[in-house]
């Protein structure tokens, strides 16, 4: 399974045990277990396809034609020479 032989396996379950405490694993096991059959239940309902209503077809408004964003002009004026006194 996965690769891993039965010591390796035997360890993993050891850790487990040591992380979530005994009185917790048949807590932990029903939550996961019932999570499980959650999803397969969400899965075999998903093949029917999505249930959206249908949207109402009512007649949407014009968009106002966007207005050109042209550059401001600015005037130009001549570079001042700092060293004129």
């Amino acid at each position: 399974m996965f690769g891993m032989g039965a010591s390796e396996l035997m360890i993993i379950l050891v850790i487990i045990l040591l992380l979530f405490g005994a009185s917790k694993l048949p807590e932990l096991g029903r939550s996961l277990g019932s999570g499980l059959s959650n999803f397969k239940k969400g899965l075999k309902d998903g093949d029917e396809g999505p249930t959206l209503p249908e949207p109402k077809s009512a007649p949407r408004a014009a968009a106002e034609p966007a207005k050109s964003a042209a550059p401001a002009e600015v005037p130009a004026t001549p570079p001042s020479d700092p060293h004129d006194s």
